[in-house]
């Protein structure tokens, strides 16, 4: 019988099996770096956390760590997956090619109102920005992305790039905090909503291929201040992806 979480957090739908409430949470703490990578998951303590047994967090964890999330090291224990450095390179490449054709969709069906919508989405990131809510800003900046496939009607183009980008949101995080990271950001989501407004489709292309591949740029920086979150070596005969 599958456990059933009774919990009045608004974040789980009612009915939610304990094991996907659980994997949601977690993903989303280690998504968001409140999990730092490499430091160690208790299941005591998450069982006792959300008042289940242990089983369904054993299970949460086993798809975590079928997503790369989470290490489950023989002998040792559970641990948050250090950033994967070598896998990034890829994944960003992958997300481009995605993201410059939904640009280019876009182009071609946008209404005036999602143009509008686009816009405000484009605001709320330079609010964000101004006021330094890295958080906020990251919301946006996933709204916009995800709405510019939405427009182009091709939401399957971001349930693609959802998958492709798991390392890669938690690096992104890291780079939020950089001296004016979010203000470029915000002028490179400004530059893809005028080419989209152009009706210009090359130009749009072109705009979300630099946006995208601007996350490049700073991988050594980000790297050189974090050491301790990210794995150099993928060869590790120590770690078990379950």
């Amino acid at each position: 019988m599958l456990t059933i979480v009774r919990s009045k957090d608004p974040r789980w739908p009612r009915g939610l099996t304990a094991a996907a409430a659980i994997h949601g949470a977690l993903r989303d703490e280690i998504l968001s770096l409140k999990r730092e990578p490499g430091s160690q998951i208790s299941e005591k303590d998450i069982a006792a956390c959300h008042g289940v047994s242990r089983t369904p967090v054993r299970e949460a964890l086993l798809r975590l760590a079928e997503e790369g999330l989470v290490d489950i090291v023989s002998k040792s224990g559970t641990y948050v997956s250090r950033i994967p450095m070598t896998d990034l390179p890829e994944a960003i490449t992958i997300r481009g090619v995605l993201e410059q054709f939904a640009a280019r969709e876009a182009v071609a069906r946008a209404s005036r109102s999602q143009l509008i919508e686009l816009g405000a989405i484009v605001a709320r990131s330079h609010e964000a920005a101004e006021a330094g809510d890295t958080e906020a800003f990251h919301r946006a900046d996933e709204a916009f992305h995800e709405a510019v496939a939405a427009v182009g009607r091709h939401p399957g183009v971001w349930a693609l790039v959802s998958q492709v980008k798991l390392q890669v949101d938690r690096f992104r995080r890291l780079t939020l905090p950089i001296a004016g990271r979010m203000a470029r950001v915000v002028a490179e989501h400004e530059a893809v909503l005028k080419a989209i407004e152009a009706r210009d489709a090359d130009a749009a292309a072109a705009a979300m291929a630099s946006h995208i591949a601007g996350l490049q740029v700073g991988l050594d920086d980000v790297r050189r201040f974090n050491p301790d979150f990210f794995l150099e070596d993928m060869a590790r005969p120590d770690l078990m992806r379950a």
